[in-house]
């Protein structure tokens, strides 16, 4: 039993986008029957392609994208829908996951003709898989520091360089890549742009990285004279920092800033609920979460609906990826002292090993998508306070 799907809307979804989850629920039910708490709790971090496969077969990636290209043209409120069941449920989606979030709406908006026909019907069908190059080695959170260059050639361009902390890049197909194309890193974010890699070309190499809970979904990916075509390049040439902006939009508005650590909320719900002896700290506490949950939720669909009218909110964006990773990772530490604390108890396995799991890999979820101190300099620079 999901906590946020047993709180009350707070804004009203369409019915006809509404509709949709009794589907996904139905699909969740039968497909990730007996998978336990601790698996769950990976959700959106869980590479599973054919999972994935399962979805594009009913349409559920790419919902959002015109049907000419194998999407299915709903809006982003069924993307919510969708969306929020998923993680809600702790399914394994990290395979399709930034394909559909990210990289098939880019290329849609600035992609050539020949790109879209390319790769969105392969993304739609879960067949091609994607990651995002932004972050570099010895650049911190600085992401217009960009030391990656593509200096073009007479076939295309010849990209130098490395990418870090990409998540997923050891098992994706392509890569979108923020490179320098012009100036130097003194420049910061003039002469950037976003090439489409294959990353079985030759030169590319990629490595693993494995992080506290054991688990390898980042790598660090180097680029030696890796040769493009010239039909790699997104967009338009020097335009990389405002179309990673528009992207980024897409990555830090969605439920998945929301419910990282839900398969650990409802595992230890689940156990107060068949314990019986609930006490009033623990009644408090599923309150206070129920709560921050339901105004989080409330943001995210008001980010949505912005989405819905193909705006780009891009500071409302960092503002609630700041305020839901906070929220995401505060759970396993107070799940935690409530578990310490009853000491008498016979606690189940599967909620200790989702226990320690989350609180793992919690510290990651302040990284992904952009860390604290570069959102709230972007809310800064938007309400002009820098």
């Amino acid at each position: 039993m999901s906590l946020v799907l047993e709180s009350p809307p707070i804004r009203p979804l369409p019915a006809e986008d509404e509709a949709l989850r009794a589907e996904i629920k139905a699909f969740i039910a039968e497909t990730l029957d007996g998978v336990q708490a601790s698996a769950r709790a990976r959700s959106w971090m869980g590479f599973d392609a054919e999972f994935s496969r399962k979805l594009g077969e009913r349409g559920w990636i790419g919902l959002t994208l015109p049907k000419e290209y194998g999407g299915s043209e709903r809006g982003a409120f069924a993307r919510f829908v969708l969306s929020e069941e998923l993680l809600a449920s702790g399914a394994p989606v990290a395979a399709h996951w930034i394909a559909d979030r990210q990289s098939g709406p880019l290329i849609l908006r600035f992609g050539t003709e020949t790109q879209r026909q390319f790769y969105i019907p392969r993304i739609c069908r879960g067949e091609a898989f994607f990651c995002i190059g932004m972050s570099e080695p010895n650049s911190g959170s600085d992401l217009a520091s960009v030391r990656t260059t593509a200096a073009q050639n007479a076939d295309g361009w010849r990209l130098n360089g490395s990418k870090i902390w990409t998540t997923n890049g050891h098992r994706s197909h392509y890569m979108i890549a923020l490179v320098r194309t012009s100036g130097t890193p003194a420049d910061r974010n003039a002469g950037l742009s976003q090439f489409i890699v294959d990353l079985q070309a030759p030169g590319v190499t990629r490595r693993p990285i494995m992080d506290l809970a054991g688990d390898a979904h980042f790598s660090e990916i180097h680029f030696d004279d890796v040769q493009l075509g010239p039909d790699t390049l997104v967009g338009e040439e020097g335009a990389g920092w405002e179309q990673v902006n528009a992207e980024l939009a897409f990555e830090r508005s969605g439920p998945e800033r929301i419910y990282s650590s839900m398969a650990l909320t409802d595992a230890w719900i689940a156990w107060l609920q068949a314990r019986g002896d609930v006490t009033e700290s623990e009644t408090l506490l599923v309150g206070q979460l129920s709560a921050r949950l339901a105004v989080l939720r409330s943001m995210s669909l008001a980010l949505t609906e912005r989405l819905s009218r193909h705006e780009s909110p891009v500071i409302e964006a960092a503002l609630l990826k700041d305020l839901g990773t906070s929220y995401e990772q505060s759970i396993p530490a107070l799940v935690g002292e409530m578990v310490a604390a009853t000491v008498d108890a016979d606690v189940p396995a599967d909620l200790l090993a989702t226990l320690d799991y989350v609180t793992a890999i919690s510290p990651s979820y302040s990284l992904r998508g952009g860390t604290r101190e570069i959102l709230r300099g972007i809310i800064a620079r938007g309400l002009g306070l820098r």
